[in-house]
């Protein structure tokens, strides 16, 4: 009856969905049955005489009483659903979403384009949605994801793919004479198809093999946590809202410094200035969403001698 449930909240969305069908079909016979059986009961041939009935107090908090109460009832979880569903987590991997006519085109944290969704199974994904020319409607039925898509405003839908496969992304509003054809599709990968893919085969930097950490790790990664680096930035090379650490030092990167993009070296003074100034040098399809945040001095040396640990040799630039 319902798509297949691929998100992490389809499973709450259809519950809502199903209750509220199901006490709006018992609220209509219940409806249909009182207005038959007054049909019959005050029919002209069983009252030839019709009474004039004045009111009654019981029967009027009743259909009061009780709509209003199922009312807030299914406002309350429609509302917990709502909020659920536009707080996206901080750790969302965020993709750029394109509509125009007649198609869609999708944008990833590495400035890559795609023209069919590519996701990581159990990674919550937030997709920044917008349009080059008319109103569209950005929807994802197994994952229970429905936005519009306004030109001259940013939307965005997030969810967290919870089923492996390829499902359907459709526009849901008339926009134009190949509206039916404004089709794509969302690919969800095992986490290493997706790294595979994102990296290209070629610069995926390995996650870091397990090791005992030193003090100086240690005292490092507590830093880390404390200013919440790792909600945005991982150490395994998975990129997140930031880029990755791992294989971050001695890297090439291509920023945006000064309005122009350049490639420069991630070598110990890139690294202080990414920590110290995180605007000075943008990394070419991240967003400039790092807060200033000072460390002491020794703090600062802890940390980029914790970032130059997990540099890797063969890393390249992305």
């Amino acid at each position: 009856m319902l798509p297949t449930q691929a998100s992490a909240f389809s499973s709450q969305v259809d519950s809502i969905f199903m209750a509220s069908l199901i006490a709006s079909v018992v609220i209509l016979l219940a409806i249909t049955a009182t207005i038959v059986y007054f049909v019959v009961r005050y029919s002209r041939e069983n009252n030839p005489e019709p009474e004039d009935i004045e009111g009654n107090l019981a029967l009027e908090v009743v259909w009061t009483v009780i709509p209003t109460v199922l009312f807030l009832v299914m406002f309350y979880f429609g509302w917990t659903g709502f909020q659920e569903m536009r707080t996206a987590p901080a750790d969302s991997m965020v993709v750029k979403v394109v509509g125009r006519q007649w198609a869609w085109s999708f944008q990833y944290p590495d400035g890559r384009w795609s023209d069919e969704l590519y996701v990581s199974l159990n990674r919550p994904v937030k997709l920044e949605l917008e349009s080059k020319d008319v109103l569209h409607g950005f929807a994802i039925a197994a994952f229970r994801v429905k936005s519009d898509v306004i030109p001259g405003r940013s939307t965005y839908v997030w969810f967290d793919p919870s089923l492996l496969g390829t499902f359907d992304i459709q526009c849901t509003v008339i926009c134009g004479v190949s509206h039916s054809y404004m089709l794509s599709k969302v690919h969800v990968l095992r986490e290493d198809d997706f790294r595979a893919w994102y990296f290209r085969d070629e610069s995926a930097p390995k996650p870091a093999p397990p090791r005992k950490p030193s003090a100086a790790d240690s005292r490092a990664r507590k830093i880390l946590d404390e200013r919440q680096c790792l909600v945005c930035h991982t150490v395994d090379g998975t990129p997140m809202l930031g880029p990755s650490f791992l294989g971050l030092f001695g890297a090439e990167r291509l920023v945006i410094s000064s309005g122009k993009q350049q490639k420069v070296a991630a070598d110990e003074a890139y690294l202080r200035r990414a920590i110290q100034e995180p605007g000075a040098d943008v990394v070419v399809g991240f967003p400039p969403s790092m807060p200033v945040g000072p460390l002491s001095k020794p703090e600062l040396d802890s940390v980029v001698a914790y970032l130059k640990s997990l540099s890797a040799p063969a890393a390249k630039k992305r």
